[in-house]
């Protein structure tokens, strides 16, 4: 039987609890990003670009490429690589700058 790294450090991360994204239930852990959330849920993109509207997501994974902004309940621009993922967060695909008057 293959171990996992919780199985290794012994990690219990508790039950599940739900986020949701664009409306759709996604479940979470303690402890997990909403990144990390989304990644686990099969969601790879949550914004768009401002010139053109490609997807986008996760790149770096430490908070310093703003690629995966993200609109968290009802906040633009939050980074969901580093938001703790937490009961009932709304998550909402990012179109461009989030609001005209918050540069990025």
């Amino acid at each position: 039987m293959a171990r996992t790294p919780a199985d290794l450090v012994g990690a219990d991360p508790g039950p599940p609890f739900a986020i949701t994204f664009d409306g759709r239930a996604v479940p979470a852990l303690s402890g997990q990003t909403i990144a990390a959330a989304l990644w686990a849920a099969g969601i790879l993109a949550w914004r768009t670009t401002r010139d053109g509207g490609r997807p986008r997501g996760a790149f770096c994974g430490i908070g310093q490429c703003y690629d995966c902004l993200a609109t968290v309940n009802d906040r633009p621009n939050r980074r969901a690589c580093l938001v703790p993922a937490r009961p009932g967060d709304r998550v909402t695909t990012q179109e461009g700058h989030g609001r005209a008057d918050l540069a990025v």
